[in-house]
């Protein structure tokens, strides 16, 4: 049963999520990233209907339907960290080759299945199976994004993106909040009391209030003019494009080379 703090604490969350979906809307950020707007409207309307459901129905529980609500949560960050990436190659995306934004897409599939064996807290071997595929979910998810987070900051001069961008405005709230979720996840593998156990609650959401206050605040200035990448960065880019495109025109041309020397019928 939730105390009145939990419901203070998760109604300043709701809140907080509706100022960012005004602020999203207001600035029309979903004309660059639709797809994290439909996420954040997505989120505020699933904790708004959970917040509902614990106040007037606590014993509706039901553990399989927060793991589909889950994996549909999931899969949209999913989306939203290839949009995000998408967004960033605006300045050369012109001169890419077809197929670019299917090669990205694959990209953060293979990580996220690279990571998924490590995405793990002690424990796991007793849970039930609908559990320990929620928190493989959980985990998998909020490693992808702080890793994103954390190659787009570091890579944030060669690509001439700053705090003022919003696709590393968006990772950054990510990240944080991915980060504050991960501790959670591990220190409550070592909590004995039910009471300590909601206290790291109460902190992780009120981090998640953090990261939403964070998005406020960004996404109610104006937006940064995009800047070109670097000349280093925008050579090594558009030379791998040459690279895929040049492997295709060798497979193509030695394809109809082998037409060509086959024997008439």
């Amino acid at each position: 049963m939730m105390t009145s703090l939990d419901s203070a604490i998760w109604f300043s969350y709701i809140v907080t999520e509706a100022a960012v979906v005004i602020a999203l809307v207001y600035r029309r950020v979903w004309r660059l990233l639709p797809l994290f707007c439909v996420y954040c409207a997505w989120d505020l309307l699933s904790n708004a209907g959970g917040f509902v459901s614990s106040l007037y129905f606590p014993s509706s529980y039901n553990p399989t339907t927060y793991l589909i609500q889950t994996v549909v949560d999931s899969l949209l960050q999913f989306a939203v960290l290839v949009e995000l990436a998408w967004s960033v190659l605006r300045p050369i995306r012109a001169s890419l080759p077809r197929g670019a934004l299917i090669a990205i897409s694959l990209l953060v599939v293979g990580l996220g299945a690279v990571i998924w064996p490590f995405a793990t807290v002690p424990g796991m071997a007793q849970m039930g199976w609908e559990q320990n595929l929620l928190v493989r979910v959980q985990q998998t998810a909020s490693i992808l994004r702080v890793l994103f987070f954390l190659m787009l900051a570091g890579c944030s001069q060669w690509l001439s993106i700053g705090w003022r961008d919003r696709e590393l405005q968006v990772a950054t709230g990510l990240g944080f909040y991915s980060l504050a979720s991960l501790g959670e996840a591990m220190l409550q593998t070592h909590q004995t009391s039910a009471a300590e156990s909601a206290r790291l609650n109460q902190a992780l959401i009120a981090s998640f209030i953090v990261a939403m206050l964070y998005w406020v605040f960004s996404f109610a200035q104006k937006e940064a003019e995009r800047r070109e990448f670097t000349p280093q960065m925008q050579n090594l880019l558009l030379a791998m494009a040459g690279v895929a495109r040049a492997d295709r025109a060798a497979l193509t041309n030695s394809a109809v080379a082998d037409r060509q020397r086959r024997p008439k019928p």
